[in-house]
């Protein structure tokens, strides 16, 4: 099966924007990948809530939806304000998101360690892909799944956001269907996979048995593509990367919620649609990705100004073309009304539903208590604060997940992993953060571990 046990590795402007991290080269591309939240029997809870009053329906919440006629513009912008210790990858599992979504609907936010008190923007508008409306549908270009049930009110549909085939191993485009649908599946990596695994000193079995290991999850729906998944992931923080060999992967939470509502033959379409053209209260939007690196640029915005054209002809409308550019050139992944004298996408943006903060981040990876005791693993060293939180907030977001905090030391800052219950645990962690990470690791017993910050030592026997 097309599935990955490691970390993603993206561009480091769309990882931290401009942030420098003085650390090794590759860190800077590392995408956060997360443990599975639980064992093979593990059922996910629904994701929580904003607290009541919600300021939004429940509906938009949920990302279900009911499209009327030809309208294809669905949900409403919405906003948050950021806290100390916040990352992206948090706020966009809580809300339904990938992380790719989330950081490109904010350019200049540092996605690991954003400034506290800033107005986030939380993209749930979605403009549906120009595709029949049945079955299950895959925009590879924004990352998402659109969902129509087969005996659901006419005009249904829910969409989750999905983790797909890196470069090299992009997830293909077309037609499927959904030919077998297994829970608690078993994982049989193909032999290419099991080589790159083994040149890296991680050699795999030929089998992966359900549980926490599994990179597929606690569901798996087969394609009639031979060796291509929808499927849950032990790692929800690769969700909104190009992560996988090939898969399609889904939150936990998101593929316990599909996966029962999708029969056997299913129709699958999978496209790749950069830019989008929707309708929402009789006006033309435009939505726009970053189109991939295998994709022609030129020729897509050729086609899109060419349908634009038609669509000012046929209809008799206006269109802006300067605000079409705009959106094509920032590219934000956020639909935009494109008619003339329609509002300007700040405008959009400034008018985004404000949320409440929920009391917690569905799903955010806890920290030991600091005083726990135990092994710690020095990950990396680094002069300056920002630079180790960072560092430390992606180990948190691993998968299974590495504890780690900043620390001072010295005249710089350290990131201490753990602590673990034992030297063995501490071992297994700093050769996962070499295998994965390419990072040289300092296993510290607890005699010698240098402290977390503020932290006390834990009491000696008979005192």
């Amino acid at each position: 099966m097309n599935a990955l046990l490691f970390p993603v590795f993206v561009s480091a402007r769309r990882l931290c924007g401009n942030f420098s991290i003085r650390l090794p080269q590759r860190l800077l591309f590392v995408a956060a990948a997360s443990a599975l939240l639980g064992g093979c029997a593990f059922t996910p809870p629904p994701r929580e809530a904003p607290p009541s009053p919600p300021p939004l329906p429940v509906a938009v919440e949920k990302h279900q939806f009911s499209v009327a006629g030809d309208e294809s513009v669905v949900g409403q912008l919405a906003s948050v304000e950021t806290r100390d210790g916040d990352t992206l990858s948090d706020i966009a599992r809580h809300y339904g998101l990938g992380f790719q979504e989330l950081t490109t609907a904010n350019p200049g936010v540092d996605p690991w360690v954003p400034e506290a008190g800033r107005r986030l923007v939380l993209p749930l508008q979605f403009t549906l892909p120009d595709a029949p409306r049945k079955g299950m549908v895959v925009n590879l270009a924004t990352m998402r799944l659109y969902h129509f049930p087969p005996k659901a009110a006419e005009g249904a549909v829910s969409t989750y956001p999905v983790g797909i085939g890196k470069e090299g191993r992009s997830t293909p485009t077309g037609y499927m269907t959904v030919v077998r649908k297994t829970e608690f599946p078993t994982w049989y990596p193909t032999e290419n996979i099991r080589k790159d695994h083994a040149l890296k000193g991680d050699p795999l079995p030929a089998a992966v048995s359900p549980g926490p290991d599994n990179p597929l999850g606690d569901f798996a729906m087969y394609l009639s593509r031979p060796q291509y998944l929808i499927h849950g992931t032990n790692k929800p923080y690769s969700i909104g990367f190009r992560a996988s060999n090939g898969c399609i992967r889904l939150y936990p939470e998101d593929i316990a919620a599909v996966f029962p509502q999708v029969k056997t033959g299913a129709a699958v379409r999978i496209v790749n649609q950069p830019y989008l053209v929707g309708r929402k209260g009789g006006q033309v939007y435009l939505e726009a990705h970053e189109p991939y690196e295998e994709l022609n640029q030129a020729r897509l915005k050729a086609e899109l100004t060419a349908r634009l054209k038609r669509l000012e002809k046929k209809e008799g409308i206006a269109l802006d073309w300067p605000k079409v550019e705009q959106v094509l050139s920032e590219a934000r992944g956020i639909p935009v009304p494109i008619q003339a004298n329609s509002p300007a996408a700040s405008a959009v943006v400034a008018q985004a539903t404000e949320l409440r903060r929920p009391a917690a981040w569905f799903g955010r990876p806890e920290l030991p208590a600091e005083d726990a005791g135990g092994w710690l693993v020095k990950a990396a060293a680094t002069r300056e604060e920002l630079s180790a939180r960072r560092v430390a907030a992606v180990l948190n977001h691993q998968g299974p997940p590495i504890p780690a905090r900043a620390v001072k030391a010295g005249d710089g800052f350290e990131v201490l992993a753990g602590p673990f219950k034992d030297g063995k645990a501490a071992k297994t962690a700093a050769k996962r953060l070499k295998i994965d990470l390419e990072l040289d690791a300092e296993v510290r017993p607890p005699t010698d571990s240098m402290r977390v910050a503020g932290a006390k030592p834990p009491a000696q026997a008979g005192r």
